[in-house]
């Protein structure tokens, strides 16, 4: 609210006081007083390129520039001592009023002339750095951002290590909603979870034009739909924090069975181990901790939709496409779709050998989290994935006894809500990884009836993605106060899955992408390096860098 308040002080401060300001340069005072318009003008009066009018219109780089244009306003009138420019750089509210009002016996000098003078050292790297942030800034908010593949969830497409550029004009860039932030860094401040932002200035969701729309197979950048809250550690920040909910009350129940005679029970404990108590039971039985410790945490917080994790999933369904996996197979509308190239299923397969496993692991490049062993009946056999051609070498490999594709066909006994909609109706239970659905992808402007079967597959959708209030009464829906038994959306929603289908947690866990969280088109590699965590080594991977992404 106080930054709002000073905002639009300021847009006040300018209509009030560039028009004296102008005049006494000779511009057309007249238009000082319309917003907007004065700030082209206002550039003129400092001499600067009216291009930078159009840096000026984006949130968050255009606070470093109009701070370099109060001080520079100051300037050409003759405030340029250092206490003059803190004085019009942090508070132009009380500085610009003062200068047309005040001191109205200050000619307008114009901009500073350096012809023959020396800049100072720090002057010249301080105005170096201002405008070097101020043109980076604007790179990467409206053309290019870098973005970095933390996790094997794309291979063969998108590797691990893989430091890629992400085309924001693919889909029209979002303006920044939280502006009050540290550039160059998303979320964090480096070595804790310290925010990067503040959120004392918020506006409203806005995307800029842009060369076209998400089609199916587009490999896409997306804010991550359910980081609206996560728990407060740097490993579990880009999890799912409700299923970590749902895990943990599975936990404090002693059991899935007695999880759902109360879900709401036990859920509201896991909340307030994760917010209050600051602790995790199912985090530390993930480490493998050998005791009955909880992991400390550092609470909860929730974050804005664009400071909320980036992550990177190829889209497979469309706005009201009817999608379901049938045997590993995606089906659109009833039709099978052709697998993209990369994509990798798990297979299960035995070796002659320790050295043959070896050769393999090397051959096809297996990230070392991927390298798994089973015992089945007293025989050892390992698993791990591979695309479609490369499970054809692998059956013309001597080495190899057995493989065959792994097929999910038993829902996991410890939690069966894991699949999206996340529902403990049935059929929603029996969903697995490789036969899903069917789900119908929301289309703006489509209307849909809700019942108690298709309430969950639509509840966050109407209630967190669209801001409604939703409550449900004897089965029916109550939408903002009101009896409903349909709903018609408000914007498009996408379907997105990972390449490397058996090690992703992607829409099939958490549901629809929704159009405003969409952030842009991966489109080159411009550098390579293996991660030690998932490769043997960390060496530069020469052959993918310079590469556009498929």
């Amino acid at each position: 609210m106080i930054a709002w308040i000073l905002l639009t002080a300021l847009v006040l401060v300018y209509s009030i006081s560039l028009p004296p300001l102008l005049k006494r340069a000779g511009l057309n005072s007249a238009l000082g007083y319309i917003p907007l318009v004065n700030l082209v003008l206002m550039l003129k009066l400092i001499k600067r390129p009216w291009y930078w009018f159009f840096v000026i219109l984006c949130p968050g780089i255009n606070l470093f520039l109009l701070i370099v244009m109060n001080v520079e306003a100051g300037i050409v009138f003759g405030k340029s001592k250092t206490k003059d420019q803190w004085m019009f750089g942090a508070l132009p509210w009380l500085a610009l009023p003062m200068l047309a009002y005040k001191e109205t016996s200050l000619p307008y000098l114009g901009p500073r002339d350096w012809t023959g003078k020396k800049k100072s050292m720090m002057r010249e790297w301080g105005e170096a750095l201002v405008f070097a942030v101020i043109a980076a800034s604007a790179i990467r908010t409206i053309f290019l951002e870098a973005f970095t593949i933390p996790t094997p969830s794309m291979e063969k497409s998108m590797l691990v290590g893989d430091y890629l550029f992400v085309s924001k004009m693919s889909y029209g860039a979002k303006l920044p909603q939280t502006p009050l932030a540290v550039p160059f860094l998303h979320n964090a401040l480096p070595g804790g979870m310290t925010n990067s932002y503040l959120e004392t200035l918020t506006l409203p969701y806005f995307r800029l034009p842009g060369f076209g729309s998400v089609e199916r197979l587009d490999p896409v950048v997306f804010n991550f739909p359910h980081g609206d809250t996560i728990m407060v550690d740097p490993f579990y920040a880009g999890h799912d924090y409700y299923s970590y909910v749902r895990k943990e009350a599975i936990i404090l129940a002693n059991g899935y069975d007695n999880y759902t005679q109360n879900p709401d029970r036990f859920e509201k404990q896991a909340r307030n181990n994760f917010a209050i108590k600051k602790v995790c039971q199912v985090c530390a039985l993930e480490r493998n901790q050998r005791t009955q410790k909880p992991l400390a945490i550092g609470g909860v917080r929730y974050r804005p939709m664009d400071r909320r994790e980036n992550y990177v999933k190829r889209c497979i369904g469309l706005p009201g496409d009817d999608l379901s996996i049938i045997n590993r197979q995606v089906h659109i509308n009833g039709q099978p779709q052709q697998d993209p190239e990369g994509v990798m299923h798990s297979y299960r397969f035995r070796v002659k050998s320790p050295a043959a496993l070896k050769k393999i692991y090397t051959e096809f490049k297996v990230n070392i989290n991927d390298r798994n062993s089973m015992n089945d009946g007293g025989e050892l056999f390992y698993q791990s994935s591979f695309t479609a051609s490369d499970a054809e070498k692998l059956r013309g490999n001597s080495d190899i006894t057995m493989l065959e594709v792994n097929n999910d066909t038993i829902p996991e006994s410890f939690d069966p809500q894991s699949l999206f909609p996340n529902s403990p109706r049935t059929p929603y239970t029996s969903w697995t990884r490789d036969n899903y659905g069917p789900v119908h992808i929301p289309a703006k402007g489509e209307t849909v009836e809700l019942n108690p079967d298709n309430i969950a597959m639509y509840r966050r959708v109407i209630q967190n993605y669209e801001g409604n209030t939703l409550q449900i009464k004897d089965g029916k829906a109550i939408i903002n106060g009101s009896p409903a038994d349909s709903y018609t959306f408000k914007q498009n929603y996408y379907w997105m899955m990972g390449d490397n289908r058996h090690q992703s947690a992607d829409s099939r866990y958490w549901g629809f992408v929704p159009e405003d969280h969409i952030v842009g088109k991966p489109v080159f590699t411009w550098m390579s390096k293996e991660d030690p965590n998932y490769q043997e080594t960390a060496e530069i991977r020469w052959g993918r860098m310079f590469r556009f992404v498929d």
